[in-house]
């Protein structure tokens, strides 16, 4: 890549690596927007003529390696990710609650239209635990919503309405990270208040900020069904019955 490039790799976007995936994997026809042009002015990107005058894009080398980075870096926080989503839900298990994670399930949101102030979406929860308890008042579910990098920390936050979802659900917490030197992707001011925080550090889970109590305590009988239908995380003492065989 040319150092006198104006656009350097280094402030290009998820959008632009997305873009440079799908051009890879395709014929290679060009779409002549603000993405293109930073790819090509980047030198990830090339310019190639046909015999017949048609003009179609190619991933030069440096973008292939620039793409190999990025998914490197990608593989890096999907495992953080995925590990940290299993520590939460090992340790709310070990308090003795069920706890699920990959759930999909549907959730009311306010609108803001008089003539129809609430709405159905669907809501993927990275933890979603209950007491375990008979008594279906009692089961004080919470959603733990996971995050390791502070990026994905702000552009979740700027959505308000996954976190109604949530909050329709139960209790909403986010769980925060630490980057590669050790220090949490966020603070508790970053996160609204109706939201309880936990830090990551070390390897202990640290309560930052606890969460404000959604005003129902029982489940819709949508979740319920799709609780049932769901296989809860196994909890220390069910591994430990094995062993008594």
């Amino acid at each position: 890549m040319s150092s006198t490039s104006p656009v350097s790799s280094s402030v290009l976007s998820r959008a632009h690596a997305r873009r440079l995936r799908d051009l890879y994997r395709s014929a290679g026809w060009p779409s002549q927007d603000a993405l293109e042009i930073d790819l090509l002015a980047a030198g990830l990107l090339e310019r190639v003529r046909s015999p017949a005058g048609h003009e179609t894009l190619r991933v030069t080398d440096a973008g292939v390696q620039w793409l190999a980075v990025t998914l490197a870096r990608n593989r890096a926080a999907l495992s953080s990710h995925e590990a940290l989503v299993q520590k939460v839900a090992q340790e709310m298990a070990r308090a003795g609650r069920l706890a699920w994670t990959g759930l999909s399930l549907r959730a009311q949101v306010a609108t803001g239209d008089e003539a129809k102030p609430t709405r159905w979406c669907i809501a993927r929860p990275d933890v979603f635990s209950i007491r375990h308890t008979s008594v279906e008042s009692y089961v004080e579910p919470i959603v733990h919503e996971i995050k390791v990098r502070r990026s994905d920390l702000l552009a979740d936050l700027r959505v308000e309405a996954k976190r109604a979802a949530y909050r329709d659900l139960g209790e909403c917490w986010y769980v925060l990270g630490s980057d590669a030197r050790g220090k949490p992707i966020g603070e508790p001011e970053d996160v609204p208040p109706e939201c309880g925080v936990m830090l990551l550090q070390g390897e202990r889970l640290v309560v930052a900020r606890t969460a404000q109590r959604p005003a129902r305590a029982a489940l819709p009988f949508g979740v319920w069904i799709a609780l049932a239908k769901a296989t809860p995380l196994a909890g220390s003492d069910e591994d430990a019955q094995g062993m008594l065989a």
